[in-house]
């Protein structure tokens, strides 16, 4: 039986629009970057407009200083992140593709914020056991994770070592068009979200808040 309790506002076409234009404050930098990135066939690759300064605005409460980023793509999010963070922060972002890195290169370059990312273009598996091995565990206030969802469980399971206690890891595309939900969708990266979601609400080591929020994006402070 569902709770009772009054459902979040569905949220037509006009809606959205309107959160929008009321909502994120966007330079003309990281607009720059999503015009580009729309004319790619992945584009929907790149996190929402909206999702952006959300995660700007929890690395600003945290006083984040060392971030991690798990899947750049051509950068959006991590230039959102760079920007919340002070002069001697440091975002160490994980990339697989050269290409993708180097439109996120390109951008970040423009807005003044490379300075602050370390940009690793290699699979992200080899560059967070990397980092374990240069002893950076328990030295990340913040991990976003938004790559490969077959390796959800693995990234999940590197973040939770490099971040400190009290560190926040972000998990994004958790709802995945809804998918996770209908236990007929069996395709791989489906039943890993599914697996993962249900392994991150039964896991002690985190508190815990899902957001129906985007695709998804769940929240999860190491304790």
């Amino acid at each position: 039986m569902l709770p009772s309790f009054v459902r979040p506002t569905p949220m037509t076409d006009r809606l959205y629009e309107y959160v929008l234009s009321v909502g994120v404050r966007e330079p003309a930098a990281f607009d720059a970057l999503r015009e580009e990135t729309a004319k790619l066939a992945e584009a929907e690759w790149q996190i929402a407009p909206e999702q952006g300064p959300f995660l700007a605005m929890l690395v600003q409460l945290m006083g984040a200083k060392r971030c991690l980023e798990i899947g750049t793509f051509t950068g959006y999010s991590a230039m959102w992140v760079a920007s919340a963070l002070p002069a001697d922060g440091k975002l160490v972002c994980c990339e697989l593709s050269a290409v993708y890195a180097g439109v996120a290169q390109k951008h970040l370059t423009a807005a003044g914020l490379m300075g602050k990312v370390d940009l690793r273009v290699a699979p992200a598996a080899d560059s967070l056991a990397q980092l374990l091995a240069d002893g950076q565990a328990g030295t990340f206030d913040y991990a976003f994770i938004d790559a490969d969802k077959g390796r959800y469980n693995l990234y999940y399971e590197r973040s939770l070592e490099l971040v400190r206690p009290g560190g926040l890891i972000v998990l994004d595309n958790t709802l995945w068009d809804g998918k996770p939900a209908d236990p007929a969708v069996t395709d791989p990266d489906t039943v890993a979200i599914r697996a993962l979601n249900e392994k991150i609400h039964a896991d002690d080591r985190v508190s815990l808040s899902f957001l129906p929020f985007a695709d998804g994006l769940t929240l999860a402070r190491k304790r």
